[in-house]
């Protein structure tokens, strides 16, 4: 590596982690960002939570160039959350370039609008980058870096299609960064490369942090179970895994019946609901998520406690993917398998598990600390966190204490407060404007 790039890429990394305070890179991000350096084309191999999402944008931003009017930079990764994950750390960075963010369920005109003036980096889902560049709303042959983030899931969602269309139009001179959080044994014939640089950090070892628990049931009375399990972890937080979207909706209407604070995940909900969803988990006022695998893996989620198998998943690789959401860095988590009288553990799994039991006798846990609060503007109306903190302090008089995660997006923005506070908050407010804007301000639904 020349001086001159030693010194683009430590000014870089200085950058990137004082503005996201961050004391210094992991171990995995450093081999990366070396690697990415002496390597046209590299694999990422790494679990879930583990940071590939900073080891890709270093070298990425390292490789644009100033005053170029055009994409240098595709990074495509199977979801939307995701999507809008990376796009939040790239800003978080503040770097001087432009960065447009292009998924399904966003509206075209707005992206259309974004990319008429070419932002350096694109960050999508396939399927929607696909769409533009058959628009012609930018110019693909242009892009000098690719990133392909969480590949192993994009192939296994089924875009070879749309993957295969994307690559059609670059110029097959630019750079590549694969990421995986399993081992990929060969690549789609899409990919203009048979052999690339790895930086393999999977480990193969027993998590010690993880401690699974057996919970075996009737299975007439499986739903019921789960209720007195989770409502026995007393609010401590919970991520409830099904392999069916309609055993996620059983298990929220029972959830619902007994008024238990909980929110939902799967790929049947409407953008506005699966974010939504996910800004009250984040921010306290959900300590209960249900779930299919579109939430195993991916997703700037906070440290789950208790990771529950409401639902075993057929393969090895999910059933890992799942339990990486706890016991990560230096917490430790634990893991439970509901299994009812008519299905087995799966050969996967060790058969020698410590096996629990829940109190018989329904115990309901106290509402989460906070509740989240939805405000009609967003980004677009120039709205800052700060904006939001000012009103709630000086007209709301909360106190710093009392406010939680504030989340702004293009059009609305939420937040969470002390829960016993609300309902006085919302009568103080009431008629009060937002940076000169009238806006609603009501519990988030």
């Amino acid at each position: 590596m020349s001086y001159l790039c030693r010194m683009q890429t430590n000014s870089t990394i200085t950058s990137a982690l004082r503005n996201l305070s961050i004391t210094q890179l992991n171990e995995m991000q450093a081999a990366a960002i070396e690697k990415a350096a002496h390597h046209p084309n590299l694999m990422i191999l790494a679990p879930t939570g583990s940071g590939k999402t900073l080891a890709f944008l270093i070298p990425v931003i390292d490789s644009l160039q100033e005053n170029i009017q055009e994409v240098q930079a595709l990074i495509i990764t199977p979801s939307r959350e995701l999507a809008l994950q990376i796009e939040q750390v790239f800003k978080a960075i503040k770097s001087s370039f432009k960065v447009s963010c292009c998924y399904g369920g966003h509206s075209m005109k707005t992206e259309q609008n974004s990319l008429s003036e070419a932002p350096a980096v694109i960050i999508g889902t396939p399927g929607r980058i696909a769409d533009h560049i058959e628009r012609q709303s930018f110019d693909a042959s242009k892009v000098k870096m690719i990133v392909l983030d969480e590949f192993d899931k994009s192939l296994q969602m089924g875009f070879q299609e749309e993957l295969k269309f994307i690559f059609q139009a670059l110029n097959r001179k630019q750079k590549h960064i694969l990421t995986s959080a399993t081992s990929i044994n060969s690549l789609p014939d899409f990919i203009p490369f048979t052999k690339c640089e790895t930086v393999n950090f999977l480990k193969a070892q027993k998590n010690e942090k993880l401690h699974l628990k057996l919970l075996r049931t009737k299975t007439t009375d499986k739903v019921e179970t789960l209720l007195r399990l989770v409502a026995g972890f007393n609010q401590e937080v919970c991520l409830v895994f099904c392999n069916h979207r309609d055993a996620v909706d059983r298990i929220s209407s029972v959830l619902a019946m007994n008024h238990i604070e909980h929110g939902v995940f799967h790929g049947a909900l409407e953008q506005i609901d699966r974010e939504k969803n996910l800004i009250k988990f984040r921010g306290g006022a959900h300590n209960i998520l249900v779930a299919t695998d579109l939430a195993a893996r991916g997703l700037d989620i906070p440290e789950i406690k208790h990771v529950v198998h409401y639902q075993l998943p057929p393969q090895y690789d999910a059933f890992i993917h799942r339990n990486g959401r706890t016991a990560r860095v230096q917490a430790e988590g634990e893991a439970y398998l509901v299994l009812a009288a008519d299905e087995s553990l799966p050969d996967y799994i060790d058969k020698d598990i410590e096996e629990i039991t829940v109190n018989p006798k329904l115990k309901l846990p106290p509402p989460p600390k906070y509740v989240c609060l939805y405000i009609s503007a967003g980004k677009k109306e120039k709205i800052s966190k700060g904006d939001v903190v000012g009103l709630l302090m000086k007209k709301g008089e909360l106190q710093n204490d009392d406010l939680g995660l504030i989340t702004i997006l293009d059009h609305s923005s939420y937040v969470s407060i002390n829960r016993s506070l609300a309902e006085d908050v919302l009568k103080k407010i009431k008629n009060e404007k937002l940076k000169k804007l009238k806006v609603k301000i009501e519990v988030a639904y």
